[in-house]
């Protein structure tokens, strides 16, 4: 049975979604080629140009016509029905994160609240733990909250600043992430999630056009159009006072401030990376005391 929609589709939308569904195109063409047919069942047939899948194998998979989903791709069709929605995010395999960005980007998902400040009892909370780095962000990657051993841990970066400038525009990130590649795709995915959320938002807007306009790293991870949440379980970092250290990474959604999030790190207890981050932890209160001290 195919799900198939008019030239019309639903109506006119809120051109408050203007800006989002004209990416909706380039997230299908992306999501696309990161799906194999082994991945969905399809046999292999005939030389392929491009990696993933056929467009006329993602609309058998989700039961619409090859014309109709040509024209979702190509922009001339942005009014796709939730059912559509819905088919085509279990043809490409979507998780979570991109199942909800295909919704904002067809415009069928509301338009999520603006981030606010830092609730005093989260920054509170933050500043209470004395042996995990811990941090808060809002959609643009603003810190907005850090206790004392984020700021030990990623002090060399003027660490008041915005996590995607640091990954991306300062040359040291290169080697203070053990991994970079992984954590630059990871950066970048998880800004095209928050953008979407609040594509019209000034701050977003600005990094984001800053960093399009600065780093060809980050130009190139964009246009794969990967939205997902933060996926890496853990990082190491190459500190340049106590060494080497890998943490495990936990987010959360702060629902008492939309669009905020907190991380905090930890390291596995008896491992050279807990030593670590007790010796920075030490380094760090030391520094408070003598800069109390004048």
């Amino acid at each position: 049975m195919r799900h198939e929609d008019d030239a019309g589709g639903s109506g006119a939308r809120s051109t408050e979604t203007s800006a989002a569904v004209s990416s909706l195109g380039g997230f299908l063409r992306g999501a696309r080629s990161r799906v194999s047919p082994d991945d969905v069942g399809l046999p292999t047939t005939g030389p392929r140009r491009v990696p993933g899948l056929r467009r006329e194998e993602v609309a058998l998979l989700a039961g619409v016509s090859a014309d109709y989903y040509v024209r979702l791709e190509q922009g001339r069709e942005r009014t796709p029905s939730p059912q559509v929605v819905d088919a085509l995010a279990v043809a490409l395999r979507l998780d979570h994160d991109g199942r909800s960005h295909l919704y904002r980007l067809a415009g069928l998902a509301p338009r999520l609240a603006t981030s606010g400040p830092v609730p005093a009892e989260l920054v509170a909370l933050v500043e209470g733990w004395p042996d995990n780095p811990a941090l808060v962000f809002d959609r643009s990657n603003d810190v907005l909250a850090a206790n004392r051993l984020a700021r030990a841990l990623f002090d060399e970066f003027a660490f008041s600043g915005n996590l995607m400038e640091i990954v991306f525009l300062d040359p040291a990130a290169h080697e203070f992430y053990d991994d970079w590649p992984a954590v630059a795709a990871n950066s970048a995915a998880g800004f095209r999630l928050g953008h979407s959320e609040a594509y019209d938002d000034p701050r977003v807007q600005e990094v984001l056009h800053g960093l399009l306009g600065r780093s060809a790293e980050f130009r190139e991870l964009w246009q794969a159009n990967d939205a997902r949440g933060k996926t890496l379980e853990s990082k190491t970092f190459r500190h340049p006072e106590v060494g080497r250290l890998t943490l495990h990474m936990q987010a959360f959604d702060v629902r008492s401030g939309p669009g905020l999030q907190l991380v905090v790190y930890s390291a596995d207890p008896g491992t050279p990376s807990a030593e670590a981050l007790r010796l920075l932890g030490t380094l760090a209160a030391t520094r408070d005391v003598e800069a109390r001290r004048g």
